[in-house]
């Protein structure tokens, strides 16, 4: 007995239905990507804070500080400089995100209306072939979205770690 696309209409409306959620995914990567974002304001404006505090007693004191703040002032901007990097590849990967959903949906659409047309049609490998890509765009969003946010929390980290040898060291 062979298969009917009638047979695969149920998995072709679980892909369709995923493939139109897949905008969702970026919700993923948003928070962390936002928070990144959030931290290093923060460690810019406590460097700050350090940079304009009053004098010290002594001249010595003084260039001491100085010295260190201008160390935690390198760390930042080395990290910054390639979280920055880093930035321009999220918002691309965010692009990407949409683009695989937006194919991802129309093709899932196709073949929920094409199983629903030809629903007593026998199915053969390349529909079978087909109804499996379909579901790739989820793979690939996912993908693409949890590694933005491990990327993103990992620099959070780090300037995290920058941000309390600041407040042991100034």
């Amino acid at each position: 007995m062979s298969q009917t696309w009638g047979d695969f209409q149920a998995v072709v409306q679980l892909s369709a239905g995923l493939n139109v959620a897949i905008l969702s995914f970026v919700d993923i990567s948003l928070p962390a990507i936002k928070e990144r974002r959030h931290v290093f304001a923060k460690a810019q404006q406590e460097l700050d804070m350090h940079r304009s505090a009053p004098g010290k007693v002594t001249s010595a004191a003084q260039l001491e500080h100085d010295c260190q703040v201008d160390e935690m002032s390198q760390k930042l901007y080395l990290l910054w400089k390639q979280s920055s990097s880093f930035s321009s590849e999220e918002d691309s990967l965010i692009h990407s995100t949409g683009i695989l959903g937006f194919i991802g949906a129309a093709l899932s659409l196709f073949l929920l209306w094409y199983s629903a047309e030809y629903y007593d049609a026998g199915i053969n490998v390349t529909g079978k072939f087909v109804i499996g890509l379909s579901f790739c765009s989820l793979i690939g969003a996912f993908i693409i979205n949890f590694m933005t946010a491990s990327q993103a929390n990992v620099y959070t980290k780090q300037c995290n770690q920058i941000r309390a040898e600041m407040r042991q060291k100034l």
